[in-house]
């Protein structure tokens, strides 16, 4: 038991450090990119599968309610959340369209959809990015493998370099953390990226 724990945070911290060699200046792009969407008074739309789905949730709460700071809230929805558009739309067209039905009643040029898959190839997650794009959203994946489709797709692609659902996961949940660390650093501290 003790060699497999062992085994698992070493897997998880390297596949986290290589990401952070690989995305860097991508991740403070992105950093940029949300910071400037709240100042212009957009929102961020989160959204993803199963594990993802959760993540997109626990994100979108760190923005409305405060990460590590008080401050005011940030707008941030997780399209993951209300039962009766995600089985409406499911029973009425697809389930590809849940997200993407939902970006067209909400969203607006200027907004940013921030897709969580970690094969990147999810339909629904592909079908949202395609509506976003032709509705003049920015477009942000967090991802793992090679990123799959989706990485062809957005402007901003986060790719997690493992193959291992659970390490990219772990890497994609820090990745969002610190998404909201130093968006609060930027809007709040003056904090340049």
């Amino acid at each position: 038991m003790e060699k497999i724990i062992l085994k698992r945070f070493k897997e998880s911290s390297e596949v986290k450090t290589r990401f952070l060699r690989e995305n860097l200046p991508k991740f403070i792009d992105v950093i940029k990119l949300i910071s400037q969407t709240f100042e212009r008074g957009n929102k961020l739309f989160f959204f993803g599968n199963g594990g993802s789905a959760a993540d997109a949730q626990h994100l979108a709460a760190e923005f409305v309610n405060r990460y590590v700071m008080e401050r005011p809230p940030l707008p941030a929805i997780a399209l993951t959340t209300d039962t009766s558009i995600l089985t409406s739309v499911s029973n009425d067209l697809t389930f590809h369209e849940i997200f993407a039905k939902q970006i067209r009643a909400l969203g607006k040029e200027g907004d940013v959809a921030i897709g969580i898959t970690t094969s990147g190839n999810s339909p629904n997650i592909i079908k949202a990015f395609e509506v976003a794009k032709e509705m003049g959203l920015k477009t942000v994946a967090l991802t793992g493998n090679d990123g799959g489709v989706v990485a062809k797709l957005v402007d901003f692609s986060l790719i997690v370099p493992s193959s291992n659902t659970p390490r990219i996961q772990e890497a994609h949940i820090l990745i969002g953390h610190l998404l909201c660390e130093m968006v609060e650093h930027y809007l709040f501290f003056k904090v340049n990226p």
